[in-house]
């Protein structure tokens, strides 16, 4: 997929995006359209896919900001590591890719218990570019607290991930915890992960490290080793094929969240996003089917259906 580069000012960790062939027009408000005063209503069944067990759900044109169907795009649910796109748009844009870091005991602390790793050591040296293949790929905590480390320590990356979600409309999420990792009151919800999923692919290196699907890291001794991308619609992996123009971005799980994911593909000129949080079928790859159903239904409808929400001052909630 090729980028091309759109300088934006914009303030804080936003202050270089790179469109990914789409515009930034606003994703709408809610994913519910506007009954004549204003207020929020459910869209009709019969413009929504059907066959989903998620808690919540949504598709999204991400080139203009038309939500295309949702279910409970509003409901605060546990994110999992579908938060580390917020914390990517964040940090990502505060250092070089070729910067290296060697690893304190300081900056590995708190990780959380049966946390996913991509494998970083005490001791050992990283490019950044590293620390965020790891992250993109293995959905490595450690990888994040070396990154939030480097950005001034986890409370601090906290905060800027929460202004900044603040600053993207995104008023469901409560940042908690920067990799996505079980926490009291830590929450977001399908339709603020889909405004970090595509605030995310307008800037080129998001765009590149969440559609990579394998990739050497470094191990200790100097030598490497090659991680695939935990996310099996990217990757074709666990019995599921490749989506067709899959493009990312990003999984996750945990005991409280469930499965959770976002699905972005590029199809026939078009980039839609699915966003999926915690089917409830029990069904094996159950999150990657729904996201697929999901973006199926997408593509099949996109140039001609009705959005299910719209952005506009008098839109509660916008």
């Amino acid at each position: 997929m090729a980028f091309d580069a759109l300088v934006s000012k914009k303030t804080g960790a936003l202050a270089l995006i790179a469109a990914a062939g789409m515009t930034l027009t606003p994703i709408p408000a809610d994913a519910r359209p506007a009954a004549p005063t204003g207020r929020q209503t459910e869209a009709p069944a019969r413009q929504s896919p059907s066959g989903l067990s998620a808690l919540a759900w949504m598709v999204a044109d991400a080139d203009t900001g038309r939500v295309l169907a949702s279910k409970n795009s509003h409901r605060k649910l546990a994110p999992a590591s579908t938060l580390k796109t917020l914390f990517a748009v964040t940090v990502l844009p505060k250092f070089s890719a070729n910067r290296v870091r060697q690893v304190s005991a300081a900056d590995l602390s708190g990780l959380g218990a049966g946390s996913s790793v991509v494998g970083v050591h005490q001791g050992s040296s990283y490019t950044v570019a590293d620390l965020w293949r790891g992250v993109f790929l293995r959905s490595g905590n450690d990888a994040v607290h070396v990154l939030a480390a480097m950005n001034g320590g986890w409370s601090t990356t906290a905060r800027e991930m929460q202004q900044t979600a603040n600053r993207l409309g995104a008023r469901d999420t409560t940042v908690k915890s920067p990799d996505g990792y079980d926490a009291p009151g830590q929450v977001s919800s399908a339709f603020d992960l889909t405004v970090f999923a595509r605030a995310g692919l307008a800037n080129e290196e998001f765009a590149r490290y969440c559609s990579t699907v394998r990739a050497k890291f470094p191990a200790t001794g100097g030598a490497a080793v090659q991680i695939e991308n935990t996310n099996r619609l990217l990757a074709g992996s666990h019995g599921m094929a490749r989506y067709p123009g899959i493009i990312g971005v990003k999984n996750g799980y945990t005991s409280k969240a469930g499965n959770t994911l976002i699905a972005a593909a590029r199809r026939n000129g078009h980039t839609l996003i699915a966003t999926v949080l915690n089917p409830q079928s029990g069904a094996l790859n159950g999150v990657y089917k729904e996201a697929s159903t999901l973006l199926d239904w997408g593509f099949n409808r996109v140039t001609h259906a009705e959005p299910v929400g719209r952005t506009g001052p008098t839109d509660e909630g916008s």
